[in-house]
Protein backbone atom coordinates (compact mmCIF):
# COMPACT_ATOMS: atom_id res chain seq x y z
CA UNK A 1 0.00 0.00 0.00
CA UNK A 2 1.26 3.71 -0.65
CA UNK A 3 1.22 6.37 1.61
CA UNK A 4 -2.40 8.03 0.83
CA UNK A 5 -2.97 11.74 1.89
CA UNK A 6 -7.05 12.18 1.46
CA UNK A 7 -8.80 15.62 1.66
CA UNK A 8 -12.20 17.43 0.59
CA UNK A 9 -12.62 17.93 -2.75
CA UNK A 10 -15.21 20.63 -2.51
CA UNK A 11 -12.57 23.00 -0.25
CA UNK A 12 -11.17 25.01 -2.61
CA UNK A 13 -8.43 26.07 0.08
CA UNK A 14 -7.71 22.02 0.43
CA UNK A 15 -7.82 21.65 -3.81
CA UNK A 16 -4.94 24.23 -3.51
CA UNK A 17 -2.88 23.61 -1.00
CA UNK A 18 -3.07 19.74 -2.00
CA UNK A 19 -1.48 20.80 -5.55
CA UNK A 20 1.51 22.66 -4.05
CA UNK A 21 2.26 19.45 -2.13
CA UNK A 22 1.94 17.11 -5.12
CA UNK A 23 4.71 19.03 -6.49
CA UNK A 24 6.39 18.65 -3.34
CA UNK A 25 6.19 14.95 -2.95
CA UNK A 26 5.75 13.78 -6.33
CA UNK A 27 4.89 10.04 -6.63
CA UNK A 28 5.59 9.34 -2.84
CA UNK A 29 2.04 10.18 -2.22
CA UNK A 30 -0.85 9.68 -3.91
CA UNK A 31 -4.01 12.62 -3.34
CA UNK A 32 -7.07 11.55 -3.13
CA UNK A 33 -10.90 13.47 -2.40
CA UNK A 34 -12.30 11.44 0.31
CA UNK A 35 -15.62 11.61 -1.26
CA UNK A 36 -14.62 9.13 -4.08
CA UNK A 37 -12.39 6.98 -1.85
CA UNK A 38 -13.38 6.48 1.83
CA UNK A 39 -15.02 3.59 1.26
CA UNK A 40 -11.04 1.70 0.69
CA UNK A 41 -10.49 3.32 4.31
CA UNK A 42 -13.16 1.41 6.45
CA UNK A 43 -10.48 2.22 10.02
CA UNK A 44 -11.34 6.00 9.37
CA UNK A 45 -14.44 7.31 10.74
CA UNK A 46 -16.32 9.11 8.20
CA UNK A 47 -17.56 12.13 10.52
CA UNK A 48 -13.40 12.71 10.23
CA UNK A 49 -13.10 13.39 6.62
CA UNK A 50 -15.21 16.17 7.14
CA UNK A 51 -13.36 17.43 10.22
CA UNK A 52 -9.50 17.14 9.00
CA UNK A 53 -8.07 15.82 5.83
CA UNK A 54 -6.34 12.08 6.49
CA UNK A 55 -2.50 11.08 5.88
CA UNK A 56 -2.44 6.93 5.43
CA UNK A 57 0.90 5.35 5.48
CA UNK A 58 2.20 2.63 3.77
CA UNK A 59 1.33 0.17 6.71
CA UNK A 60 -2.49 1.17 6.98
CA UNK A 61 -1.52 3.57 9.73
CA UNK A 62 -3.77 6.67 9.98
CA UNK A 63 -2.87 10.69 11.13
CA UNK A 64 -5.25 13.52 11.37
CA UNK A 65 -4.52 17.32 11.00
CA UNK A 66 -1.56 18.57 11.91
CA UNK A 67 0.22 15.24 12.78
CA UNK A 68 -0.58 14.17 8.89
CA UNK A 69 0.37 17.15 7.65
CA UNK A 70 4.11 16.98 9.07
CA UNK A 71 3.44 12.91 7.92
CA UNK A 72 2.74 14.22 4.49
CA UNK A 73 5.54 16.98 4.36
CA UNK A 74 8.60 14.21 5.33
CA UNK A 75 7.89 13.16 2.47
CA UNK A 76 8.89 15.52 0.30
CA UNK A 77 12.43 16.25 0.51
CA UNK A 78 13.73 18.74 2.83
CA UNK A 79 11.03 19.53 4.75
CA UNK A 80 10.85 16.85 7.38
CA UNK A 81 11.99 19.42 9.63
CA UNK A 82 8.25 20.23 10.64
CA UNK A 83 7.74 16.53 11.51
CA UNK A 84 10.82 16.70 13.45
CA UNK A 85 10.17 19.78 15.55
CA UNK A 86 6.28 18.37 15.92
CA UNK A 87 7.20 15.35 17.79
CA UNK A 88 9.99 16.71 19.74
CA UNK A 89 9.01 20.54 20.18
CA UNK A 90 5.60 20.62 22.62
CA UNK A 91 5.33 24.33 21.85
CA UNK A 92 5.75 24.06 17.72
CA UNK A 93 3.10 20.96 18.58
CA UNK A 94 0.84 23.04 20.01
CA UNK A 95 0.72 26.18 17.88
CA UNK A 96 0.73 23.35 14.73
CA UNK A 97 -3.00 21.69 15.93
CA UNK A 98 -4.47 25.14 16.83
CA UNK A 99 -3.85 26.15 13.70
CA UNK A 100 -4.96 23.62 11.97
CA UNK A 101 -8.29 23.47 14.05
CA UNK A 102 -9.19 27.42 13.02
CA UNK A 103 -7.92 27.05 9.73
CA UNK A 104 -10.24 23.85 9.40
CA UNK A 105 -13.20 26.04 11.03
CA UNK A 106 -13.10 28.60 8.54
CA UNK A 107 -11.51 27.70 4.91
CA UNK A 108 -13.12 30.67 3.23
CA UNK A 109 -10.87 33.29 5.97
CA UNK A 110 -7.82 30.31 5.40
CA UNK A 111 -8.12 30.93 1.63
CA UNK A 112 -8.29 34.67 1.52
CA UNK A 113 -5.04 34.71 4.09
CA UNK A 114 -3.23 32.15 1.70
CA UNK A 115 -3.85 34.39 -1.65
CA UNK A 116 -2.67 37.18 0.91
CA UNK A 117 0.57 35.75 2.13
CA UNK A 118 1.38 33.54 -0.37
CA UNK A 119 0.00 34.64 -4.04
CA UNK A 120 -2.66 33.00 -5.62
CA UNK A 121 -0.10 30.61 -7.36
CA UNK A 122 1.36 28.11 -5.00
CA UNK A 123 4.91 26.65 -6.09
CA UNK A 124 7.46 25.20 -4.28
CA UNK A 125 10.37 27.83 -4.11
CA UNK A 126 13.95 27.28 -5.83
CA UNK A 127 16.70 29.28 -5.38
CA UNK A 128 19.04 28.39 -8.65
CA UNK A 129 18.85 31.97 -9.74
CA UNK A 130 18.50 33.31 -6.40
CA UNK A 131 22.11 31.78 -6.15
CA UNK A 132 23.56 32.92 -9.30
CA UNK A 133 22.82 36.24 -8.84
CA UNK A 134 23.73 36.06 -4.86
CA UNK A 135 26.92 34.66 -5.78
CA UNK A 136 27.37 37.35 -8.35
CA UNK A 137 27.69 39.97 -5.66
CA UNK A 138 29.66 38.40 -3.18
CA UNK A 139 32.22 37.98 -6.02
CA UNK A 140 31.73 41.86 -6.46
CA UNK A 141 32.02 42.34 -2.93
CA UNK A 142 35.29 40.10 -2.75
CA UNK A 143 36.64 41.79 -5.75
CA UNK A 144 36.02 45.84 -3.94
CA UNK A 145 37.65 44.13 -0.43
CA UNK A 146 41.07 42.93 -2.15
CA UNK A 147 41.54 45.75 -4.51
CA UNK A 148 40.74 48.06 -1.50
CA UNK A 149 43.41 46.34 0.64
CA UNK A 150 45.90 45.75 -2.40
CA UNK A 151 46.59 49.97 -2.48
CA UNK A 152 46.88 50.31 1.48
CA UNK A 153 49.40 47.40 2.14
CA UNK A 154 52.64 48.85 2.31
CA UNK A 155 51.77 51.92 3.95
CA UNK A 156 49.99 49.71 6.66
CA UNK A 157 51.91 46.60 7.33
CA UNK A 158 54.35 46.25 4.39
CA UNK A 159 58.69 46.85 5.54
CA UNK A 160 58.43 50.37 5.94
CA UNK A 161 54.89 50.46 7.07
CA UNK A 162 52.57 51.58 10.21
CA UNK A 163 53.20 47.83 11.91
CA UNK A 164 55.30 45.70 9.36
CA UNK A 165 53.61 41.96 8.98
CA UNK A 166 56.78 40.46 9.74
CA UNK A 167 57.14 42.09 13.00
CA UNK A 168 53.82 41.60 14.03
CA UNK A 169 53.88 37.57 13.28
CA UNK A 170 57.16 37.21 14.72
CA UNK A 171 55.85 39.28 18.22
CA UNK A 172 52.96 36.45 17.86
CA UNK A 173 55.25 33.27 17.90
CA UNK A 174 57.57 34.68 20.56
CA UNK A 175 54.37 35.28 23.14
CA UNK A 176 52.19 32.05 21.36
CA UNK A 177 54.53 29.33 20.63
CA UNK A 178 52.99 26.74 18.09
CA UNK A 179 49.45 28.35 18.79
CA UNK A 180 50.28 31.54 17.16
CA UNK A 181 49.26 29.24 14.28
CA UNK A 182 45.88 28.75 15.59
CA UNK A 183 45.33 31.97 17.21
CA UNK A 184 46.53 34.00 13.64
CA UNK A 185 45.57 31.42 10.73
CA UNK A 186 47.03 33.35 7.91
CA UNK A 187 48.71 31.93 4.47
CA UNK A 188 51.25 35.45 5.64
CA UNK A 189 53.30 33.00 7.44
CA UNK A 190 54.65 31.41 4.59
CA UNK A 191 56.05 34.66 3.52
CA UNK A 192 55.29 37.91 5.77
CA UNK A 193 56.27 40.45 2.95
CA UNK A 194 53.93 43.32 1.67
CA UNK A 195 54.73 41.65 -1.75
CA UNK A 196 52.97 38.54 -0.92
CA UNK A 197 50.00 39.96 0.75
CA UNK A 198 49.12 42.35 -2.52
CA UNK A 199 49.88 38.97 -4.53
CA UNK A 200 47.12 37.46 -1.83
CA UNK A 201 44.88 40.43 -2.52
CA UNK A 202 45.15 40.48 -6.24
CA UNK A 203 44.25 36.79 -6.29
CA UNK A 204 41.27 37.37 -4.67
CA UNK A 205 40.16 40.09 -6.52
CA UNK A 206 41.00 37.91 -10.07
CA UNK A 207 39.05 34.90 -8.44
CA UNK A 208 36.15 37.08 -7.42
CA UNK A 209 36.20 38.66 -10.77
CA UNK A 210 35.60 35.11 -12.21
CA UNK A 211 32.62 34.59 -9.95
CA UNK A 212 31.01 38.05 -10.93
CA UNK A 213 31.27 36.46 -14.63
CA UNK A 214 29.59 33.35 -13.94
CA UNK A 215 32.50 30.90 -12.58
CA UNK A 216 30.78 29.87 -9.13
CA UNK A 217 32.64 26.92 -8.19
CA UNK A 218 33.08 25.71 -4.47
CA UNK A 219 36.56 25.91 -4.46
CA UNK A 220 36.46 29.17 -5.49
CA UNK A 221 35.46 30.46 -2.79
CA UNK A 222 36.69 28.41 -0.61
CA UNK A 223 40.09 29.97 -1.62
CA UNK A 224 38.38 33.86 -1.33
CA UNK A 225 37.61 32.72 2.04
CA UNK A 226 40.89 31.82 2.37
CA UNK A 227 42.69 34.30 1.12
CA UNK A 228 40.23 37.38 2.85
CA UNK A 229 40.93 35.34 6.02
CA UNK A 230 44.49 35.43 5.55
CA UNK A 231 44.86 39.27 4.82
CA UNK A 232 42.15 39.74 8.21
CA UNK A 233 44.77 38.54 10.46
CA UNK A 234 48.44 40.17 8.72
CA UNK A 235 47.17 43.55 8.32
CA UNK A 236 45.92 43.61 11.97
CA UNK A 237 44.93 46.07 13.29
CA UNK A 238 43.84 47.79 10.32
CA UNK A 239 41.23 44.81 9.78
CA UNK A 240 38.13 43.11 12.08
CA UNK A 241 35.41 45.95 11.19
CA UNK A 242 31.87 44.26 11.13
CA UNK A 243 32.09 44.30 7.23
CA UNK A 244 35.43 42.33 7.54
CA UNK A 245 33.83 40.13 9.35
CA UNK A 246 30.46 39.34 7.65
CA UNK A 247 32.23 38.68 4.74
CA UNK A 248 33.75 35.83 6.63
CA UNK A 249 30.91 34.32 7.68
CA UNK A 250 29.39 35.03 4.79
CA UNK A 251 31.96 33.86 2.76
CA UNK A 252 32.27 30.62 4.46
CA UNK A 253 28.63 29.64 3.91
CA UNK A 254 29.11 30.44 0.36
CA UNK A 255 31.48 27.69 0.16
CA UNK A 256 28.97 25.27 0.76
CA UNK A 257 26.44 26.84 -1.08
CA UNK A 258 28.13 27.28 -4.52
CA UNK A 259 27.62 24.66 -6.79
CA UNK A 260 30.53 21.84 -6.89
CA UNK A 261 30.02 21.59 -10.82
CA UNK A 262 30.30 24.27 -13.46
CA UNK A 263 27.37 25.23 -15.08
CA UNK A 264 24.82 23.26 -12.39
CA UNK A 265 21.47 24.02 -12.56
CA UNK A 266 20.32 21.82 -9.31
CA UNK A 267 18.56 23.61 -6.65
CA UNK A 268 20.74 24.32 -3.49
CA UNK A 269 19.92 22.58 -0.23
CA UNK A 270 17.88 25.21 1.32
CA UNK A 271 19.00 24.47 4.82
CA UNK A 272 21.77 26.53 3.65
CA UNK A 273 19.66 29.30 2.42
CA UNK A 274 18.24 29.23 6.05
CA UNK A 275 21.23 29.62 7.69
CA UNK A 276 21.87 32.54 5.36
CA UNK A 277 18.71 34.05 6.82
CA UNK A 278 19.18 33.38 10.00
CA UNK A 279 22.32 35.46 9.82
CA UNK A 280 20.30 38.49 8.06
CA UNK A 281 18.14 38.05 11.29
CA UNK A 282 20.68 38.49 13.26
CA UNK A 283 22.59 40.76 11.65
CA UNK A 284 19.26 42.81 11.71
CA UNK A 285 18.15 42.36 15.02
CA UNK A 286 21.00 42.41 16.78
CA UNK A 287 21.92 45.97 15.33
CA UNK A 288 18.80 46.85 16.98
CA UNK A 289 18.89 45.21 20.35
CA UNK A 290 22.65 46.43 20.78
CA UNK A 291 21.38 50.15 20.56
CA UNK A 292 18.74 49.49 23.57
CA UNK A 293 20.60 47.50 25.59
CA UNK A 294 23.73 49.96 25.96
CA UNK A 295 21.13 52.21 28.11
CA UNK A 296 22.76 54.73 25.88
CA UNK A 297 19.80 57.66 26.03
CA UNK A 298 20.33 58.97 22.52
CA UNK A 299 18.70 55.86 21.28
CA UNK A 300 16.34 56.06 23.99
CA UNK A 301 14.94 59.41 23.43
CA UNK A 302 15.33 59.25 19.71
CA UNK A 303 18.00 61.89 19.33
CA UNK A 304 21.01 59.70 18.03
CA UNK A 305 20.11 61.00 14.80
CA UNK A 306 21.28 64.74 15.71
CA UNK A 307 24.39 64.14 16.07
CA UNK A 308 25.09 60.47 13.86
CA UNK A 309 25.58 62.45 10.50
CA UNK A 310 28.00 64.99 11.66
CA UNK A 311 30.33 61.88 14.44
CA UNK A 312 30.03 59.18 11.94
CA UNK A 313 33.72 58.17 10.77
CA UNK A 314 33.45 59.26 7.14
CA UNK A 315 30.76 61.77 5.88
CA UNK A 316 30.01 62.54 3.07
CA UNK A 317 28.22 65.21 1.46
CA UNK A 318 24.88 63.99 1.71
CA UNK A 319 25.48 63.53 5.20
CA UNK A 320 25.66 67.52 5.46
CA UNK A 321 22.50 68.01 4.20
CA UNK A 322 20.74 65.18 5.81
CA UNK A 323 22.38 66.79 9.28
CA UNK A 324 20.42 69.84 8.21
CA UNK A 325 17.06 67.81 8.15
CA UNK A 326 14.24 68.98 10.98
CA UNK A 327 14.98 67.67 14.28
CA UNK A 328 11.10 66.12 14.18
CA UNK A 329 12.30 63.87 11.05
CA UNK A 330 15.54 62.76 12.75
CA UNK A 331 13.68 61.90 15.72
CA UNK A 332 10.95 59.85 13.82
CA UNK A 333 13.69 58.23 11.52
CA UNK A 334 14.83 56.77 14.51
CA UNK A 335 11.57 55.04 15.54
CA UNK A 336 11.65 53.87 11.93
CA UNK A 337 14.90 52.49 12.06
CA UNK A 338 13.98 50.44 15.50
CA UNK A 339 11.24 48.99 13.42
CA UNK A 340 13.26 47.96 10.81
CA UNK A 341 15.91 46.57 13.02
CA UNK A 342 13.67 45.49 15.87
CA UNK A 343 10.31 43.92 14.28
CA UNK A 344 10.89 42.78 10.49
CA UNK A 345 13.25 40.50 11.57
CA UNK A 346 10.98 37.86 12.79
CA UNK A 347 8.98 38.40 9.52
CA UNK A 348 11.62 36.66 8.02
CA UNK A 349 10.37 33.49 9.27
CA UNK A 350 6.59 34.03 7.98
CA UNK A 351 4.65 33.56 4.37
CA UNK A 352 7.17 34.72 1.55
CA UNK A 353 4.62 38.08 1.15
CA UNK A 354 5.85 39.05 4.41
CA UNK A 355 9.32 37.92 4.25
CA UNK A 356 9.20 39.97 0.97
CA UNK A 357 7.72 43.05 2.82
CA UNK A 358 10.84 42.58 5.58
CA UNK A 359 13.24 42.35 2.32
CA UNK A 360 12.53 45.56 1.40
CA UNK A 361 12.34 47.19 4.33
CA UNK A 362 15.94 46.18 5.23
CA UNK A 363 17.15 47.08 1.64
CA UNK A 364 15.94 50.72 2.03
CA UNK A 365 17.62 51.08 5.51
CA UNK A 366 20.80 50.01 3.48
CA UNK A 367 20.55 52.32 1.02
CA UNK A 368 19.70 55.02 2.98
CA UNK A 369 23.11 54.50 5.04
CA UNK A 370 24.81 53.95 1.61
CA UNK A 371 24.13 57.14 0.29
CA UNK A 372 24.62 59.15 3.48
CA UNK A 373 27.69 57.20 4.70
CA UNK A 374 31.18 55.78 3.71
CA UNK A 375 30.73 51.89 5.25
CA UNK A 376 32.99 50.34 2.82
CA UNK A 377 31.24 47.14 1.20
CA UNK A 378 28.75 46.87 4.54
CA UNK A 379 26.00 47.97 2.77
CA UNK A 380 26.92 46.03 -0.28
CA UNK A 381 27.24 42.69 1.31
CA UNK A 382 24.02 43.02 3.51
CA UNK A 383 21.90 44.14 0.08
CA UNK A 384 23.27 40.72 -1.33
CA UNK A 385 22.46 38.80 1.49
CA UNK A 386 19.24 40.12 1.95
CA UNK A 387 18.34 38.94 -1.86
CA UNK A 388 18.55 35.48 -0.52
CA UNK A 389 15.01 36.48 1.34
CA UNK A 390 13.81 35.96 -2.65
CA UNK A 391 12.89 33.08 -4.56
CA UNK A 392 13.49 32.15 -8.17
CA UNK A 393 10.07 32.78 -8.47
CA UNK A 394 10.15 36.45 -7.52
CA UNK A 395 12.43 36.93 -9.94
CA UNK A 396 10.10 35.82 -12.19
CA UNK A 397 12.96 33.00 -13.32
CA UNK A 398 11.42 29.82 -11.78
CA UNK A 399 13.05 26.91 -14.36
CA UNK A 400 10.76 25.83 -16.72
CA UNK A 401 11.80 22.40 -16.40
CA UNK A 402 11.60 21.27 -12.18
CA UNK A 403 15.76 21.84 -11.18
CA UNK A 404 16.99 18.68 -9.58
CA UNK A 405 17.41 18.63 -5.91
CA UNK A 406 20.48 18.79 -4.55
CA UNK A 407 22.92 15.82 -3.87
CA UNK A 408 22.76 13.59 -1.04
CA UNK A 409 26.20 15.10 -0.28
CA UNK A 410 25.28 18.13 -0.60
CA UNK A 411 22.20 17.94 1.59
CA UNK A 412 24.87 16.40 4.18
CA UNK A 413 27.12 18.79 4.05
CA UNK A 414 24.39 21.75 4.90
CA UNK A 415 23.04 19.43 7.52
CA UNK A 416 26.59 19.15 9.29
CA UNK A 417 27.23 23.02 8.58
CA UNK A 418 24.00 23.56 10.51
CA UNK A 419 25.19 21.76 13.46
CA UNK A 420 28.49 23.05 13.63
CA UNK A 421 27.18 26.91 13.87
CA UNK A 422 24.64 26.16 16.29
CA UNK A 423 26.72 24.88 18.68
CA UNK A 424 29.21 27.34 18.04
CA UNK A 425 26.39 29.95 18.72
CA UNK A 426 24.89 28.27 21.62
CA UNK A 427 28.06 27.63 23.31
CA UNK A 428 29.56 31.06 22.30
CA UNK A 429 32.80 29.54 21.19
CA UNK A 430 35.19 32.20 20.17
CA UNK A 431 37.09 30.72 16.66
CA UNK A 432 40.04 32.22 14.77
CA UNK A 433 37.91 31.04 11.42
CA UNK A 434 35.59 33.80 12.62
CA UNK A 435 32.58 32.06 11.00
CA UNK A 436 30.33 32.63 13.50
CA UNK A 437 30.61 36.74 14.60
CA UNK A 438 28.21 39.32 16.66
CA UNK A 439 27.09 42.35 15.27
CA UNK A 440 25.88 45.81 16.20
CA UNK A 441 27.11 49.20 15.17
CA UNK A 442 26.83 52.28 16.82
CA UNK A 443 25.54 50.65 20.15
CA UNK A 444 26.63 53.59 21.67
CA UNK A 445 26.37 57.15 19.54
CA UNK A 446 29.19 59.51 20.30
CA UNK A 447 27.48 63.25 20.23
CA UNK A 448 31.38 64.93 19.59
CA UNK A 449 33.46 64.73 16.85
CA UNK A 450 37.10 64.74 17.65
CA UNK A 451 39.92 65.09 14.88
CA UNK A 452 43.44 64.11 15.17
CA UNK A 453 45.43 66.45 12.87
CA UNK A 454 49.13 65.57 12.60
CA UNK A 455 51.44 68.06 12.48
CA UNK A 456 55.01 68.37 11.59
CA UNK A 457 57.89 71.07 11.85
CA UNK A 458 61.37 71.80 10.29
CA UNK A 459 62.69 75.08 11.77
CA UNK A 460 60.65 73.79 15.61
CA UNK A 461 58.79 77.30 14.97
CA UNK A 462 56.56 76.64 12.06
CA UNK A 463 53.62 73.70 11.71
CA UNK A 464 52.36 72.33 8.88
CA UNK A 465 49.12 69.89 8.36
CA UNK A 466 49.52 66.46 6.65
CA UNK A 467 46.26 65.92 4.69
CA UNK A 468 44.22 62.97 4.96
CA UNK A 469 42.64 61.72 1.62
CA UNK A 470 39.41 61.39 3.43
CA UNK A 471 38.85 61.93 7.12
CA UNK A 472 37.98 65.70 7.87
CA UNK A 473 40.86 68.27 8.19
CA UNK A 474 40.94 70.86 6.11
CA UNK A 475 37.46 72.76 7.21
CA UNK A 476 36.75 74.11 3.78
CA UNK A 477 37.67 70.57 1.89
CA UNK A 478 34.14 69.16 1.31
CA UNK A 479 33.56 65.37 2.50
CA UNK A 480 34.01 62.63 -0.32
CA UNK A 481 32.36 59.79 -1.30
CA UNK A 482 34.43 57.00 -1.08
CA UNK A 483 32.83 53.81 -0.07
CA UNK A 484 32.66 50.77 -1.37
CA UNK A 485 36.45 51.75 -0.99
CA UNK A 486 37.58 51.45 2.75
CA UNK A 487 40.77 53.84 3.61
CA UNK A 488 41.66 52.19 7.00
CA UNK A 489 44.01 54.21 8.49
CA UNK A 490 41.43 57.22 7.84
CA UNK A 491 39.16 54.80 9.87
CA UNK A 492 41.51 54.31 12.70
CA UNK A 493 42.02 57.51 13.05
CA UNK A 494 38.57 58.10 14.34
CA UNK A 495 38.71 55.09 16.57
CA UNK A 496 42.17 56.79 17.90
CA UNK A 497 40.52 60.16 18.84
CA UNK A 498 37.69 58.41 21.13
CA UNK A 499 40.45 57.57 23.24
CA UNK A 500 44.27 58.69 23.97
CA UNK A 501 47.58 58.33 21.95
CA UNK A 502 48.50 55.52 24.97
CA UNK A 503 45.78 53.20 23.43
CA UNK A 504 46.89 53.19 20.14
CA UNK A 505 50.36 52.02 20.15
CA UNK A 506 50.19 52.00 16.17
CA UNK A 507 49.77 55.21 16.40
CA UNK A 508 52.95 56.05 17.88
CA UNK A 509 54.57 53.76 15.34
CA UNK A 510 52.66 55.79 12.39
CA UNK A 511 54.82 59.28 13.72
CA UNK A 512 57.84 57.44 13.76
CA UNK A 513 57.33 56.30 9.85
CA UNK A 514 56.79 60.04 9.43
CA UNK A 515 60.07 61.01 10.87
CA UNK A 516 61.83 58.63 9.04
CA UNK A 517 60.50 59.67 5.99
CA UNK A 518 58.95 56.61 5.10
CA UNK A 519 57.27 57.00 1.31
CA UNK A 520 54.72 53.89 1.43
CA UNK A 521 53.43 55.36 4.47
CA UNK A 522 53.69 58.81 3.44
CA UNK A 523 51.51 57.56 0.45
CA UNK A 524 48.24 57.13 2.43
CA UNK A 525 47.93 61.12 2.96
CA UNK A 526 46.72 63.60 0.30
CA UNK A 527 48.78 66.33 1.62
CA UNK A 528 52.66 65.65 2.78
CA UNK A 529 53.72 69.45 3.50
CA UNK A 530 57.09 69.05 3.27
CA UNK A 531 57.17 66.56 -0.40
CA UNK A 532 58.92 63.66 1.13
CA UNK A 533 61.31 65.28 3.36
CA UNK A 534 61.25 64.07 6.90
CA UNK A 535 59.98 66.62 9.27
CA UNK A 536 62.61 67.37 12.64
CA UNK A 537 59.70 66.70 15.05
CA UNK A 538 56.44 65.83 14.80
CA UNK A 539 52.97 66.38 17.09
CA UNK A 540 49.38 65.61 16.94
CA UNK A 541 46.51 68.24 17.78
CA UNK A 542 43.29 68.21 18.98
CA UNK A 543 40.10 69.53 18.13
CA UNK A 544 36.52 69.20 17.81
CA UNK A 545 34.89 69.23 14.34
CA UNK A 546 30.96 70.30 13.89
CA UNK A 547 28.99 70.61 10.75
CA UNK A 548 28.40 73.98 9.69
CA UNK A 549 24.97 75.65 9.12
CA UNK A 550 23.21 76.46 5.95
CA UNK A 551 24.03 80.15 7.29
CA UNK A 552 27.48 79.41 7.93
CA UNK A 553 28.12 77.58 4.85
CA UNK A 554 26.95 80.63 3.00
CA UNK A 555 29.00 83.21 4.15
CA UNK A 556 31.76 81.42 4.29
CA UNK A 557 31.79 78.28 2.39
CA UNK A 558 33.15 75.80 4.48
CA UNK A 559 31.54 72.96 5.45
CA UNK A 560 32.70 72.32 9.52
CA UNK A 561 33.94 74.38 12.25
CA UNK A 562 36.17 73.07 14.60
CA UNK A 563 37.71 74.23 17.85
CA UNK A 564 40.91 73.58 19.20
CA UNK A 565 40.93 71.26 22.57
CA UNK A 566 44.84 71.14 22.65
CA UNK A 567 47.38 68.16 22.35
CA UNK A 568 46.80 64.85 21.41
CA UNK A 569 49.90 63.95 20.60
CA UNK A 570 53.12 66.12 21.90
CA UNK A 571 56.22 67.13 20.19
CA UNK A 572 58.59 64.41 19.34
CA UNK A 573 61.80 64.01 17.21
CA UNK A 574 63.33 60.24 16.47
CA UNK A 575 66.02 61.01 19.15
CA UNK A 576 63.52 61.30 21.54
Amino acid sequence: MKDTFLYDRCCSFCVRWVKYWKRLTGVRVDYKPFQDYASEFPQIDKEAFFTSAQFVDSDGKVYSGARGIAELLSRAPGKGWFKWWYQYFPPFRLVSEFAYRNTSSCRVCASKASNFFWGKELKPSTFVFTRHLFLRLLGLVYVIAFLSLYTQIPGLVGDTGIVPVGEMLESAKSGLGVGAYVQLPTLAWLSPTAGFLQFIALMGAALGFLAMLGLQLAPIFFLLWLGYLSLFYAAQPFMGFQWDTLLLEVGFLAIFFAPLRFLDKSDPPHLTVWLFRILVFKLMFSSGLVKILSGDLTWINLTALDFYYFTQPLPNPISWFANTLPTWFQHLSVLGMFAIQLILPFLIFTPRRLRHFAAFGFITLELIILFTGNFAFFNLLTIALILLLFDDQFFNHTPKRKPKHASPSAKKFSRSLALLILILSLLSIPTSLRIVNSYGLFAVMTTERNEIVIQGTQDGVAWHDYEFKYKPGNIYAAPVFVAPHQPRLDWQMWFAALGTYEESSWFIQLNQRILQGSTDVLDLFEIDPFDGNAPSQIRAALYEYQFTTKEEREQTGAWWVRESKGLYFPPTSLSR
